[in-house]
């Protein structure tokens, strides 16, 4: 009889995982081909293809955002080929990945199987769906979310295993952002001390510096064979980020009750309950407070506020509100184990989690709001593989030329034409970061994307030197002769005019979207 139940149980959830695993890569991949935001969409199409051809980050372009994606899109390139079917279709794996996660771990807390998948189900339409594309805060939100999982079914079951593991997730998820996951580190180690204090075990901590150990050699291995320079990374990923700290919480103050409660309302009703229990709990026995159920409620809680704070600090459309089903469902859990009896709560959280995934859907994903385009209409979209193959199937349009994308597409062709025609040693300077990929070549790029104060430093900036003289550097090892900027771009209008002289610079208009530097008698690249 057991034996029957175990197979039935077993049918169920392969069944579920399949339907998972078909739906968050589909949905991914349909929204995926729907629109463009250039300096988005294309964030790491061209980063993946110069690693894929030996042009690794830190070394041979600046950038403040993790090596992670970089990385595993090239090798997904390898495999799958450089398309943009394949660039999408590596958001869609993370999206099932985030999903499939989700599903397990309330499995593992006893929830009913169907429920399980409804959540589950729920937050695959809202996680990557709401850019489509590789893009470093969703995927760094979604490891520091599986990261979380970890840690509380570390406490839920008891298993050496997930000590192992934690620091290896945590470890990816830093080095595909270090925002939110510094402050999910941080939560994770301050409640893992408390644990700790309180039900010792030797085993445990092993597997965790075990854990830890791993990720650092890995990491490390791949510096020495890259040839990274250790001084460019903690340069550009740990010390320049550290020094935008200051601005970025100017984004995230004044915590006002409008900005932070009212604009995130559906979140903060769907961790409620927990709350509720909690205080109810801690009301009845104190000594709930170093209970491991309190402390995997303390984190849900805490790493939630943790992402409201990233939100609020990035310069990104909405994208947390994926954490809604998760949430409800881990409300659910605590609810039947606590409130049984008042099964309308069970109904309520369930339609909440509907309901919201039904308004973000169309608010945030539908009407591509994260690409800037919730005002667009998306009938005038064109397919992209005029510009190239690679690109087939995309539904070209932008919120630069809304009502007439085959003008931007011309503009963009013309400008494509010239540059490839043009034998010199050249930089390439654009939003468009498909470019370089299409003409198969490299674009000599010093920078990963182009965002002023943001990704690299402004002329006061204490760190402006050292990104001066990365810059110029790349110029003068790649002999280069002249720099294209295709216009326009987002986040700066000053590109070359803060590195080198103006009187080196020969300024040409080709079109009206392409102007080209010569770089002559240039004494900034001789210092």
């Amino acid at each position: 009889m057991l034996s029957l139940h175990k197979v039935i149980s077993d049918k169920k959830k392969t069944i579920c995982i399949i339907i998972l695993l078909i739906f968050s890569i589909s949905i991914n991949q349909y929204y995926g081909y729907r629109g463009v935001n250039p300096i988005d969409s294309f964030f790491s199409f061209n980063s993946g293809y110069d690693v894929l051809n030996g042009h690794f980050p830190f070394k041979d372009y600046w950038t403040i955002t993790g090596p992670f994606i970089d990385f595993t899109l090239a090798l997904f390139f390898k495999i799958f080929g450089v398309s943009w079917f394949s660039y999408v279709l590596y958001a869609s794996l993370f999206n099932f990945i985030i999903v499939i996660a989700t599903f397990y771990t309330l499995l593992k807390f006893k929830l009913n199987i169907y429920y399980c998948f409804l959540y589950s189900f729920l937050v695959a339409i809202l996680a990557y769906p709401s850019a489509g594309t590789p893009y470093v805060d969703h995927q760094s939100a979604f490891l520091s979310i599986i990261s979380i999982y970890f840690f509380i079914l570390a406490l839920k079951t008891n298993l050496t295993i997930y000590w192992l593991i934690l620091p290896i997730i945590l470890g990816i998820s830093f080095l595909t952002k270090q925002a939110p996951t510094g402050h999910i580190i941080l939560i994770i180690t301050f409640l893992s001390i408390i644990h700790f204090v309180f039900n010792f075990n030797w085993k445990k901590i092993i597997f965790g510096f075990v854990g830890s150990f791993l990720f650092i050699f890995i990491f490390l291995i791949i510096i020495l064979i890259t040839k990274i320079p250790i001084t460019s990374f903690f340069d550009q990923y740990i010390l320049f980020p550290l020094s935008l700290g200051e601005s970025r919480l100017e984004f995230l103050f004044p915590l006002e009750f409008k900005r932070v409660i009212l604009r995130f309302k559906l979140i903060h009703l769907s961790l409620l309950l927990l709350v509720i229990i909690s205080v109810k709990k801690i009301i009845e026995d104190y000594k709930y407070l170093i209970n491991n159920e309190f402390l995997i409620i303390v984190t849900l809680v805490s790493s939630t506020f943790a992402l409201i704070a990233h939100q609020l600090m990035t310069i990104n459309g909405m994208f947390i509100f994926f954490v809604i089903p998760i949430l409800a469902g881990f409300s659910h859990i605590y609810f039947l184990k606590y409130f049984k009896n008042k099964s309308y709560i069970s109904y309520l959280l369930i339609f909440l989690s509907i309901s919201s995934t039904i308004h973000y859907g169309n608010k945030y994903i539908n009407k591509r709001d994260f690409m800037d385009l919730s005002k667009v209409n998306m009938k005038n979209a064109i397919d992209a593989k005029i510009l190239d193959k690679k690109l087939s199937g995309l539904q070209w349009i932008t919120v630069l030329h809304p009502n007439d994308p085959k003008e931007e597409i011309s503009n963009l062709l013309k400008a494509i034409y010239i540059i490839k025609n043009d034998s010199r040693n050249k930089v390439l300077v654009t939003d468009y970061q498909f470019i370089s990929v299409i003409m198969s070549s490299y674009d000599y790029s010093p920078n990963k994307y182009w965002y002023k104060y943001h990704v690299y430093p402004t002329t006061n900036h204490k760190y402006f030197q050292i990104y001066r003289n990365f810059f110029v550097n790349k110029l003068i090892k790649n002999k280069i002769q002249v720099v294209y900027i295709i216009k326009p771009l987002w986040g700066d209008d000053n590109v070359l005019e803060t590195i080198l002289d103006n009187n080196c610079l020969k300024k040409t208009s080709l079109t009206n979207i392409l102007d080209s530097y010569f770089l002559e008698n240039c004494k900034s690249l001789e210092n």
